[in-house]
């Protein structure tokens, strides 16, 4: 079995609505951010500036590094208290046809952590937990805002990137409205609309009984069939790379991805706004080329990931000889648009699926893996991905420098010694929360009691959950019974070390830069937009990303690989 004309002609068409989706948005973007926000759309300034007077913000007034931080833990705090307390006390709320009772206190406590750090992973199902009020003012609201808060730790990286002698690197208040109300709004209610032309639900109404045409023993047996405003959550979801889904299995639902064009839409809004933010770094430091560079290094990995997992899942094997693989894979979106989507899912942080990752081939599998592993820079999330690519950009000029014997810079300024400290951090601290959590979780009887596979198999469902909430994914294997006090507290505390620990250094970094006076380049400077050192980009982000995590890997989809193929025990 292999691809059609038809499926090649499909990913050519999805990335050219990519690029050109995103060179748009991404000149949009910048008019935002630059302070232009609102041109051509009154009713979106006349929101923001009301926004602005009832939570009495002045976005002229700048912030150090320092406040910029507090602000986001304070507003992340909030955020916390206010996503837990309505989970807890859901059953007492309106907007709960079904009276569902309250969440646990250790669900509660992980999905918290996780739809505020844009992670959204996601333990129990959504339409058997959470109540509409729960799913609107909880895990949507939260989708938008944790959304805004990495797009707003970016922009405030560029900044200090493009700003010289300054100790200011934005307002974090004026970013995180600025985000909302001009980006991730207007895209979200124009996708919402789709989705509901091409069937997606977006209601009030109790859920549906109904009677199934099998005949059962018991005839007093009740079937339902779940409703809710999903339509407005999915949106969000998509754009914001947050991932959550309404039902619990999420995009392969057909309320949440009725055909085959709301899954073009829907994986096009995966990547739509992480791609658009390359070409807006590029049109805020006034170079385009230096966007452009990030982009390419990107998209070069990507691809290449794209190709192994398409090849793994049509080449035919042990267990499907005679046909590729169509486990777990809706039969109305196939093998191509299936694995497109894993890929940028994980490629993304957005953790969202169409198709279950659980059952992959061993290797279709480890790509998603591999993509989150690689610290989500891949596209990676709003924001997050980004300005981890720009992080891994500024240890490779340093490594090259060190090379050639030059002081390292990027993009005018001197990359010194608190800047690389910051940046270790930035590339150690998800790869040791991976790898920790899964030694633990594969040493206790709390953590193996939640494999549905033994052996191999179950070790990489293990490592699959830990690199998901570690890198702030959100997708899962599947075969793993997450709901469990371990788990929920082990992913939990996982997910919130990889959002805050890593968005702290980086304003860190965007403070020191800021500071900095800008160098004119000279001939001593190392240019960062031609081929060599995109090159060499790549191959910073696969040794110090990829090369962490192989002895692991070796031990679950690499083996598994070998055992299909072989037929070894």
């Amino acid at each position: 079995m292999s691809m059609t004309f038809a499926e090649y002609a499909q990913l050519i068409v999805y990335f050219a609505l990519l690029l050109s989706g995103g060179f748009a948005l991404g000149k949009y973007m910048t008019y935002i951010f630059e302070g232009e926000a609102g041109a051509g759309l009154p009713l979106l300034k006349q929101l923001e500036q009301l926004t602005y007077k009832a939570g009495g913000i002045d976005p002229r007034i700048e912030m150090t590094w320092v406040t910029y931080s507090r602000s986001l833990m304070g507003f992340s705090l909030i955020s916390f208290v206010a996503l837990y307390a309505l989970q807890r006390m859901q059953n007492l709320l309106p907007f709960n046809p079904e009276s569902l009772q309250a969440v646990s206190a250790d669900s509660a406590f992980n999905t918290t952590i996780s739809f505020i750090s844009n992670t959204n992973w996601q333990g129990y199902s959504g339409e058997t937990t959470l109540s509409y009020l729960s799913q609107m003012l909880g895990l949507t609201v939260q989708n938008f805002v944790s959304a805004a808060v990495g797009i707003s730790v970016l922009v405030a990286l560029i900044r200090g990137i493009v700003r010289h002698q300054s100790n200011t690197i934005g307002n974090f208040w004026s970013d995180l409205t600025r985000s909302i109300i001009h980006i991730l709004l207007p895209l979200s209610v124009v996708l919402a609309l789709m989705l509901v032309w091409q069937g997606a639900i977006q209601n009030f109404n109790a859920y549906v009984e109904y009677t199934p045409l099998e005949q059962h023993q018991d005839p007093k047996d009740k079937y339902k069939i779940a409703m809710g405003p999903a339509a407005s959550q999915i949106a969000i979801k998509q754009l914001g790379t947050n991932g959550g889904g309404f039902f619990n299995v999420n995009s392969s639902h057909p309320y949440e991805n009725p055909t085959s064009l709301s899954n073009l839409f829907e994986t096009l809004a995966i990547l739509i706004i992480p791609v658009g933010l390359c070409f807006t770094f590029g049109f805020m430091v006034k170079r385009l080329k230096e966007g452009l560079a990030l982009l390419w290094a990107m998209s070069f990995i990507f691809f290449i990931l794209l190709a192994l997992g398409l090849w793994a899942e049509f080449t035919p094997n042990s267990a499907m000889p005679l046909s590729g693989n169509m486990e777990g894979k809706e039969t109305r979106f196939g093998i191509t648009s299936s694995m497109l989507w894993a890929t940028c899912t994980t490629a993304a942080s957005n953790g969202s699926v169409n198709c279950m990752h659980d059952s992959l081939t061993p290797l279709g599998g480890l790509v998603p893996m591999v993509l989150m592993q690689l610290g989500e820079i891949i596209y990676g999330g709003v924001g997050s991905g980004l300005y981890g690519m720009i992080i891994f950009a500024i240890v490779a000029v340093f490594v090259a420098g060190l090379m050639v014997g030059r002081t390292p810079e990027y993009l005018g300024k001197k990359i010194e010694a608190f800047e690389i400290k910051m940046s270790t951090l930035v590339l150690l601290i998800p790869p040791f929360v991976v790898l920790i959590g899964t030694a633990i979780a594969v040493s206790i009887e709390a953590g193996k009691a939640g494999v549905l596979n033994q052996s191999v198999h179950g070790f990489s469902e293990i490592l699959y959950a830990f690199s998901s909430a570690g890198n702030n994914n959100g997708s899962a294997f599947a075969g793993l019974s997450a709901n469990t006090p371990f788990y929920n507290y082990a992913l939990g505390v996982a997910m919130f070390i990889s959002r805050y620990w890593l968005a702290l250094p980086v304003l860190a970094i965007a403070g020191s830069l800021a500071q900095k006076k800008l160098i004119p380049a000279s001939n001593g400077t190392i240019p960062t937009t031609g081929p060599l050192f995109i090159g060499f980009l790549i191959s910073i982000v696969l040794i110090v990303g990829a090369l962490t995590f192989i002895p692991a890997l070796a031990l679950g989809p690499i083996v598994e690989h070998l055992q299909m193929t072989f037929g070894a025990k």
